[in-house]
């Protein structure tokens, strides 16, 4: 979720860049490049701050900086840490190739051994530094061939903007499961990562497809495939105002990111599964293989979402690494007296890295000598630096303040920690392939949960008037009925609570009457028909009733005032489905009421005091 945008036309291309950058700045990012050709003197020059684009723009204004092409990029961390060594634009040995990438390349290890082991000098932390010097291995005076040649030896995702010296007045562009456009104006063409920065010159664009490589002079724009073979595509004409162009044309973040969702558990689970050996393959444990095959407790420490998360993961592991599991509020955690012994595991949960309260827990830990883990979405943030080992989330920046696809690659992550952890012990390979092969169905599922967006609106429409909530469920959807209830106050303000569904009858049935609608997470699995028996007692007290249901499932909507249906998948996987149309509901209830749906009130994405 990084921002690219490239410039080459008769305009000063480092303003017109740089104020491209700044309508991406709501994608999230800790540091700022930027790239461009110096005509007098031939030459590349380049500039990059850690923070805000204002940084860069000062360092920019210090010197004559008019060119005709020009590259920016703010950076998301994903390989190394926010420096400026690793801040983009990353060139080559010779100062010749310079790019910004969005992406991972999934096998820049070995590329990166083979290039030193030829003589090359890498200089930063990032996968993308790579690049710079496989393009240089073939460039021989033409910069799309060298980049066309580059790009069928690399594994991974890229959106890219490359420059040359040596082959100047033009930006190469390419994407792979990385979304790039190019404007087409008048003399001048832009490249960005959508069309936020584009929209204030030109409304006519190109939208680049996997595998394909873009060549932009000011004379116009080539397109051709990693064959080399010619391309052509008319431009489409956006009918978008710049400010819808930041949430590609969704009206707020948060419903944005909520479609993001099939995209993010993709990343979440790219590279990190061996379907042969039904395996998790998870870089951020490399070397600690024999101390999390000894371990015999796990501790998850959380606060709100994350320790959501973090009770579906206790499920997991308990079920599937036979690995007892205790989830703890990380704000009480340090002051009980925690058990910690040789055999523990305590495992962080934070999106930002840098909540306060789950750091407290986790330095508690640490002084009781436990083995750490970090589960965090936010390369090098402060949990990421001090736990032991980690995975990253690779959810991207969240600009919606209540979390959403931040949760569901939580969630995935803890199945392929459990995959990890369940084969080091009794795991079949036939059960540890069964999980992976699911895990991997499991965006286009979403995909089809999210196509009847309208029909939820509805049925948020129906009962966007009451004022409270139950929600419940058992089992894996046991947690994910606090989830919900947590969405829905959080952004549309409605009192709702969730409750696992045994524990309704043992005081808060009280509260049910024809005002007070109950949501049951209801999918056909090993606690289908108890959950039934519970809905029978809501209906039998005149208590209106919104099931979310197994597709397939007929019976269900006799019983049920109103069924949301999932597709099937395995058990422990469902709350990965079930959590969407919730997450769905409470922002169309939140915008029928007139919230402030990316911004609740009283809220703050990170939340760094205790």
């Amino acid at each position: 979720m990084c921002g690219i945008v490239g410039y080459i036309g008769n305009k000063n291309a480092v303003e017109v860049g740089l104020e491209g950058l700044k309508r991406l700045e709501y994608r999230g990012y800790d540091s700022a490049g930027a790239a461009f050709f110096d005509g007098k003197k031939r030459t590349v020059r380049s500039f990059k701050s850690v923070g805000r684009v204002a940084q860069l723009e000062e360092k920019l204004a210090k010197h004559n900086s008019d060119s005709e092409l020009a590259i920016f990029h703010t950076r998301w961390a994903t390989h190394g840490t926010p420096t400026v060594k690793n801040a983009h634009p990353h060139t080559d040995c010779t100062s010749n190739i310079w790019l910004v990438h969005n992406g991972i390349i999934e096998n820049y290890k070995d590329l990166k051994a083979r290039l030193v082991a030829r003589g090359h000098t890498v200089t930063s932390d990032t996968d993308t530094e790579i690049l710079t010097h496989l393009i240089e291995e073939y460039f021989d005076g033409n910069l799309e061939k060298a980049v066309t040649k580059a790009l069928k030896r690399v594994e991974g995702t890229y959106g890219l903007a490359i420059i040359s010296r040596d082959d100047p007045h033009k930006i190469v562009a390419a994407r792979n499961s990385s979304p790039l456009v190019i404007g087409v104006g008048e003399g001048e063409f832009m490249v960005a990562s959508d069309a936020s920065p584009i929209l204030p010159h030109t409304n006519k664009v190109v939208y680049l497809n996997d595998g394909e490589v873009a060549t932009i002079t000011q004379k116009g724009l080539s397109l051709s495939n990693l064959k080399q073979e010619t391309l052509i595509r008319a431009p489409e004409e956006l009918d978008w105002a710049a400010d819808e162009a930041q949430k590609d044309g969704f009206p707020h973040f948060t419903l944005k990111e909520i479609h993001e969702i099939p995209e993010v558990i993709a990343n979440s689970l790219r590279g990190r599964i061996v379907m042969k050996e039904g395996l998790a393959k998870l870089g951020g444990l490399e070397g600690f293989e024999g101390q999390l095959r000894d371990v015999s407790k796990i501790i998850m420490v959380a606060m709100g979402t994350a320790y959501n998360a973090g009770l579906v993961g206790e499920y997991m592991f308990e079920e599937y690494a036979g690995i007892t599991t205790e989830v703890e509020n990380a704000a009480e955690f340090r002051y009980r007296k925690p058990i910690i012994d040789k055999g523990t595991l305590v495992l962080a949960i934070s999106q930002s890295g840098e909540t306060a309260d789950t750091l407290a827990a986790l330095h508690e830990a640490k002084r009781k000598g436990a083995l750490t883990l970090g589960i965090v979405n936010t390369v090098g943030s402060t949990i990421a630096r001090e736990t032991d080992a980690g995975v990253y989330n690779h959810a991207g920046p969240e600009i919606g303040v209540a979390s959403t696809k931040a949760f569901n690659s939580q969630l995935a992550v803890f199945a392929l920690l459990t995959l990890f952890l369940g084969r080091q012990r009794q795991m079949s390979q036939v059960m540890g392939k069964r999980i992976a092969e699911e895990l991997l169905s499991i965006p286009d599922k979403i995909r089809w949960i999210l196509k009847q967006d309208q029909k939820i609106k509805a049925l948020a429409k129906k009962y966007s008037k009451f004022d409270n909530f139950l929600y419940m469920g058992r089992k894996y959807n046991f947690p994910i009925a606090f989830e919900g209830a947590l969405k829905l106050k959080e952004l549309s303000y409605v009192h709702a609570e969730g409750y696992g569904a045994a524990e309704m009858k043992h005081g808060p049935i009280a509260l049910i009457n024809k005002d007070f609608p109950s949501l049951f997470i209801v999918p056909t699995d090993s606690v289908y028909e108890k959950v039934v028996s519970n809905i029978e007692e809501i209906k039998a007290r005149k208590g209106l009733v919104i099931a979310l249901a197994t597709q397939g499932n007929r019976k269900i909507v006799q019983l049920a005032d109103d069924v949301i249906f999932i597709p099937k998948t395995l058990e422990m996987l469902t709350p990965l489905l079930s959590v969407v149309p919730l997450q769905l509901f409470a922002y169309h209830v939140a915008v029928l009421r007139g919230c402030d749906v990316d911004k609740p009130r009283n809220l703050a994405k990170s939340v760094t005091v205790e």
